[in-house]
């Protein structure tokens, strides 16, 4: 068996809008994400960790911005696309884990949803997948609230 490990790492500035879209669920909040597709940034840095882990390239290569069957693409179809992409080259992830940067909206109420997506789309149990938050203390673009920073690191196996 070989194992890999994968880092992916996403951003969006807001934009006008009514909700975000976080690990697949709809949080109501003052500002929309700016996205060719629905703007998930947890699910986009996931995606980058999987295809980096199994050296498979990387999420704008296999959904480009450019092609429009992309545009408002729901981002869970993204990551079960990636899941089939790694399961046949012979990988699969064992766990996941995500660190949101963000001072709004609040995750911790939306985290446990998050997971459950993140876990039946990619054939993982929920305690094998971590969502988190943290803030940058008012710092940088995403502490004076003009966007949001995903990380996501993930241990695939193979045969």
């Amino acid at each position: 068996m070989k194992i890999r490990i994968g880092q992916g790492v996403d951003v969006h500035a807001f934009s006008v809008g009514d909700h975000v879209i976080l690990g697949g669920v709809r949080i109501p909040h003052s500002q929309a994400l700016a996205a060719h597709s629905d703007g998930d940034v947890a699910l986009h840095a996931l995606c980058d960790a999987m295809l980096g882990a199994a050296a498979l390239g990387d999420i704008g290569r296999h959904f480009p911005p450019s092609d429009d069957r992309w545009k408002g693409a729901d981002s869970r179809d993204l990551l079960r696309r990636v899941d089939l992409l790694l399961k046949g080259d012979g990988w699969s992830v064992t766990n996941a884990d995500i660190t949101l940067v963000c001072e709004e909206p609040k995750i911790t109420p939306f985290a446990g949803q998050m997971k459950a997506n993140i876990a039946a789309d990619i054939g993982l149990g929920v305690a094998d997948v971590s969502v988190k938050a943290t803030t940058t203390e008012g710092l940088g673009f995403c502490g004076r609230g003009e966007g949001i920073t995903a990380l996501a690191t993930v241990l695939i196996k193979g045969w």
